[in-house]
């Protein structure tokens, strides 16, 4: 399928589940805020479209072949030919899940009608599911796959069992309203967002799309006319800036922390309830099953106590510290393309799956792109009181909220927890040679229960300046290593000062780089640290709680997966020995 961009005409590509038009980032952030990805995407609704529009004419065709029914009837040569186009057109769409789900359910349905049949729509669901799942097992683990399944569901179960057949408009009502809520819980799982103004754009945006767009353009592919593709592209724009229009509604996206399992369940039974047929006694109480979802926000730490989350961000760095009711977030990890980074494919995500929707504060260590590549992302997505770095002053994200040089001697207490800056002693005054790894800005967080030390990339000259003026200040109990494990960093002396309990290497996987060194791994190891790895571990989380301690745990361990490679009897000893992730 080929859509009219401009002057030039572009094969649609894949996106991850969906294989969709060449669109910019801009137009993606509008498409997710009002929930129309579907209509950019080769869904079932275009597929179906096409292969009914084959069968007719094909079904017409043979209907005016003299004797041609009489070999073959018409229905089924409709059927042939319709399910020919959309295993053709599915095979060159990508072939997703969410194509996959709509050609197994035609094929299905073809097959029901070639021998007779009568099946239920949700037979034919399962069917579908059930290929999908022997061809491809790790399909479940695509959102798409969640989605699509879980749409056409959703609409088979609130529209079954009625009575009478309802007028067209009142039935593309129920079916929009059935799948806005009945998707609700689905969509808080998968992303902790829903988006509120969906309902009104794909009021006007499906028959659009469906109905006028998509067919232009499948003509405008087959003709040679392309009169057909600048029309499709222009009412294509019109549509477009309808839907930025709505985008920007205050509150068009409502987010929120991913629920829990007990609560999500809880929640699709309250959806049931309420997609029952009209005259069920107490529909209503579903209202009571989703309450928990909205309003069950998880509990934050306790007064002087701590979470700390050093983010899996690859080859770069990125820590949350939580307090009570305060959030900081240290260094924003590094910029993967011209359309992703750390903040919004990390640390954003991060950050609303655990309900924070504003930043107190924020400190970017320094001017290296793997600790502020995701820096415009989160101050786009996330309001920040302010910011404190080494940054040059012409940087342009400064611009945006109050930000002041890292200095030594600053500090703030949150909810019992104390935050110090030991280094630089002034940013703002260091030599113009001097490396941006050396002008980190150097962060001490005590709580009641332990605490934590942030030193950026610092290198061996600022270690030995921190051991002249601060030493016994640098004693932490967890320690974010410099630098990612660089041989510039480190030091035996610097590391007897710490006496870190946990040592965190945050590094990329086989990064180009070889952190973190055999050598300095040794030497925590050596030192008795136990020591985590973000290329192993994936995100690693700390507790830290004034009658309990100190608990420490990475991701992989939290969610473990089956592919998932945990070398037996592993031990800090082992890693040192080996200079091998774990």
């Amino acid at each position: 399928m080929y859509c009219h961009n401009g002057a030039r005409t572009e094969l649609i590509g894949t996106d991850q589940d969906f294989n969709v038009i060449d669109h910019s980032q801009q137009d993606w952030q509008v498409f997710r805020r009002t929930g129309i990805v579907h209509l950019v995407s080769i869904s079932g609704v275009h597929i179906t479209m096409l292969a009914g529009l084959i069968y007719t004419l094909a079904a017409g065709l043979w209907r005016r072949i003299p004797k041609g029914p009489l070999y073959w009837p018409v229905r089924k040569v409709g059927l042939v030919a319709g399910v020919v186009t959309a295993i053709t057109y599915s095979l060159l769409a990508g072939f997703s899940i969410p194509t996959q789900r709509t050609l197994y359910m035609l094929a299905v349905m073809a097959f029901a009608f070639w021998s007779g049949r009568r099946v239920e729509i949700g037979r034919v669901l399962l069917l579908a599911l059930l290929v999908v799942v022997l061809i491809d097992p790790w399909a479940v683990l695509a959102a798409g796959f969640w989605l699509s399944f879980g749409a056409v569901a959703v609409m088979a179960y609130a529209m079954s069992g009625r009575l009478h057949k309802p007028h067209w408009l009142r039935d593309a009502v129920m079916t929009q309203w059935a799948v806005t809520i009945g998707l609700i819980p689905v969509l808080l799982m998968l992303f902790g967002q829903v988006s509120l103004i969906s309902p009104i754009a794909n009021a006007f945006a499906i028959p659009l799309v469906s109905l006028v767009i998509v067919p232009l353009t499948l003509l405008g592919s087959f003709l040679p006319l392309d009169a057909l593709l600048l029309l499709a592209h222009w009412i294509m724009q019109l549509a477009m800036q309808l839907l930025a229009w709505l985008s920007e509604v205050p509150s068009a996206i409502w987010q929120q922390h991913i629920p829990s399992t007990p609560v999500m369940l809880l929640a699709m039974a309250g959806v049931a309830c309420l997609l029952l047929p009209k005259g069920m006694p107490l529909r209503w109480l579903g209202l009571a099953g989703l309450l928990p979802l909205l309003l069950n926000a998880p509990p934050g730490p306790a007064y002087g106590d701590m979470r700390v989350a050093v983010l899996d961000v690859g080859q770069g760095l990125a820590v949350v510290v939580a307090t009570q009711k305060h959030v900081l977030l240290y260094d924003t990890g590094p910029t993967f393309s011209s359309e992703s980074d750390s903040g919004n494919r990390v640390i954003v995500p991060y950050l609303n799956g655990v309900g924070v929707r504003r930043l107190n504060g924020m400190v970017v260590s320094h001017d290296d792109l793997d600790h502020t590549g995701g820096l415009a992302s989160v101050l786009t997505a996330l309001p920040v009181n302010w910011l404190l770095s080494s940054l040059p002053a012409n940087k342009s994200e400064l611009a945006k909220l109050p930000h002041s040089p890292c200095q030594a001697g600053q500090k703030w207490r949150w909810d019992g927890v104390e935050f110090s800056m030991l280094y630089p002693a002034d940013a703002a005054r260091l030599p113009a040679g001097v490396k941006t790894n050396n002008r980190s800005c150097v962060l001490y967080v005590r709580s009641a229960a332990g605490t934590l030390l942030l030193p950026g990339d610092i290198e061996r000259s600022v270690e030995a300046d921190l051991l002249d003026t601060v030493a016994p200040a640098l004693a932490a109990d967890v320690l974010v290593v410099p630098h990612h494990g660089s041989r510039t960093s480190s030091t035996s002396s610097f590391i007897h000062a710490v006496s870190p309990q946990v040592a965190v290497f945050t590094v990329g996987y086989r990064n180009r780089f070889h952190h973190p060194r055999n050598e300095v791994v040794s030497r925590y190891a050596n030192a008795g640290a136990s020591l985590y790895r973000s290329d192993h571990d994936g995100a690693v989380l700390f507790d830290f709680r004034q009658h309990q301690g100190i608990s420490v745990t990475g991701w992989r361990e939290k969610s473990q997966r089956y592919w998932y490679n945990q070398p037996a009897g592993f031990t800090s000893a082992s890693l040192a020995e080996t200079g091998n992730a774990r």
